[in-house]
């Protein structure tokens, strides 16, 4: 028997060493930094522009293929960093948690400082704050309404478009301005600051929902917040769905700990960012009045829920007079549809398929697309209603992916408006964390090759997007094939799976009393 606690420990004194995953995310990080300065979004009126380095970085062959080599690498290095280190921590014990806080620090701090990458809408926050300080309303003009928009870098898809936020967020958007004066660059870091609100609010919030629902907290986290998805679309894109997140999270759990009216507060405040959170106000009132509550309880607290929310979003329409006009986010659905979404592939292949038969396949379509929006309604109204009343923030998780999930169009980081709360949940260590490492690869590399910026007048022999997916699905290869301890993850003899089975795989990962 003596024999048997030394037998234990010999994996654990064979595991990785975190800190080797932390400084490999953090190398991985830098690349990123390095590799945006040439090939990310620097507004035509920086002065950034005009910098030599900058200059050469841009114009120049040489300069805009190393910079899409580093930062798609930088990318792929961040993802290898994050699988590693969720090897390392196999045994998620004391001290974890530390750890992964110290690599969501590390691996996000050089990303403070890039250039913005894989998106600019955060040159649209700036647009969106100048028309609030001129007076204009946003939710009736669009961006070309300002003079000398074009400079500042927002994209022209927002010329004529009325802003999907709420009000709160555009009113931080007018303290930006107000701040910045409109410079392009000292905007963005305000912006990405704000952002980094939210991610503070999740690395302190995530952890405690899990722990309150029974979930290893350091593990949740690892998922939800340090994979380089969140990173990359809340830091380095600077999204102000950061924010939203981070309040909803906070919210939430506030919620669960019996303050629901804080919890109502902070969820009416991440609408006010983006209303799409408006999904989880209901799960609020259901927190609320707990989870012994009958029905009668349970439509009060929903209706006080659903005031308080009401009132609150009210006042803060008030200045400016922009009112609620935020609502047509909610009733006005974006045209279009992503390829890649659950409903635009499904609704691709009815269409083929009703043109192969003689019928009108985009009216097809259309209609599948449609339906799925609908039925995305229905399961998040069957999730409020029924379920397992102790099992609320789970129903809430899955509702919230069910609207996202269904929809016609998903962004790469509309993953993560659920995920923390899912992970906060339990991801299971069978087919369901396998599904996560699928999801967070794909977005990593279609980021990583989409919306490089490079001028026109700019010759190379090869394309920069060509080259970033070439780096990328080699890198995909080397984690899948050639690397000896990624490629367990997803593709492992029962041996090898043997190795994992430590690490949490229930809803239930904290230690438990004795019966």
């Amino acid at each position: 028997m003596a024999a048997l606690p030394s037998a234990r420990r010999q994996p654990a004194a064979s595991a990785p060493r975190p800190w080797i995953a932390v400084l490999e995310g953090f190398i991985g990080s830098v690349l990123i930094l390095v590799g945006s300065v040439g090939v990310g979004w620097i507004a035509n009126g920086s002065p950034m522009i005009r910098n030599s380095l900058v200059i050469a970085m841009r114009t120049e062959g040489a300069g805009v293929v190393t910079s899409t080599v580093l930062l798609t690498l930088g990318a792929m290095l961040l993802l290898r960093s994050w699988l590693r280190l969720g090897q390392s921590l196999i045994n998620w014990g004391p001290g974890s948690l530390k750890t992964v806080v110290v690599a969501v620090i590390a691996w996000g701090a050089p990303m403070m400082l890039a250039v913005p990458i894989f998106s600019r809408d955060v040159y649209a926050y700036t647009g969106q704050g100048r028309l609030m300080a001129e007076g204009l309303n946003p939710y009736t003009y669009g961006i070309s309404a300002l003079s000398n928009w074009f400079m500042l870098g927002t994209d022209p898809s927002w010329a004529e478009n009325r802003t999907p936020y709420g009000p709160l967020f555009l009113w931080l958007s007018r303290g930006v301005v107000a701040l910045t004066g409109a410079q392009p660059d000292i905007s963005v870091l305000l912006f990405r600051a704000i952002a980094c609100i939210g991610v503070a609010l999740c690395v302190i919030f995530v952890p405690k929902l899990a722990q309150l629902q029974g979930v290893n907290g350091a593990r949740a986290l690892w998922l939800s917040v340090a994979n380089p998805l969140f990173l990359l679309s809340f830091v380095a894109s600077a999204h102000n769905d950061a924010l939203m997140v981070g309040l909803a999270v906070a919210g939430v759990y506030c919620a669960a700990t019996r303050r629901g009216l804080l919890g109502v507060v902070l969820v009416t405040a991440s609408i006010a960012v983006k209303p799409i959170t408006i999904v989880l106000l209901p799960f609020i009132g259901l927190l609320w009045a707990g989870h012994a509550a009958g029905w009668g309880r349970r439509f009060l607290f929903w209706a006080a829920t659903g005031s308080l929310s009401l009132a609150m979003l009210l006042l803060m329409g008030l200045p400016g007079n922009v009112g609620l006009g935020w609502t047509w986010a909610l009733t006005d659905a974006t045209p279009g549809y992503t390829g890649y979404s659950p409903s635009g592939f499904g609704g691709q292949m009815l269409e083929a398929l009703g043109n192969l038969v003689g019928l009108d396949g985009m009216a097809i379509g259309n209609g599948f697309r449609s339906l799925l929006t609908v039925a995305s309604m229905g399961v998040a109204a069957w999730l409020v209603l029924f379920g397992d009343p102790k099992q609320v923030v789970r129903r809430a998780g899955l509702a919230f992916a069910a609207v996202v999930l269904m929809a016609p169009i998903i962004q790469p980081w509309y993953i993560l408006w659920f995920l923390p709360l899912v992970a906060a949940t339990g991801i299971r260590n069978n087919w369901q964390i396998k599904v996560c490492y699928v999801v967070i690869g794909f977005f990593v590399v279609f980021g990583a090759q989409d919306q490089l910026f490079v001028w026109d007048f700019v010759k190379l022999q090869v394309g920069s997007g060509t080259l970033a997916t070439a780096v990328a699905w080699t890198a995909v290869f080397y984690l899948l094939v050639l690397d000896v301890h990624t490629r367990k993850l997803l593709f492992s003899k029962e041996s090898d799976v043997d190795a994992l089975r430590s690490q949490p795989d229930t809803l239930t990962t904290v230690p438990r009393p004795p019966r």
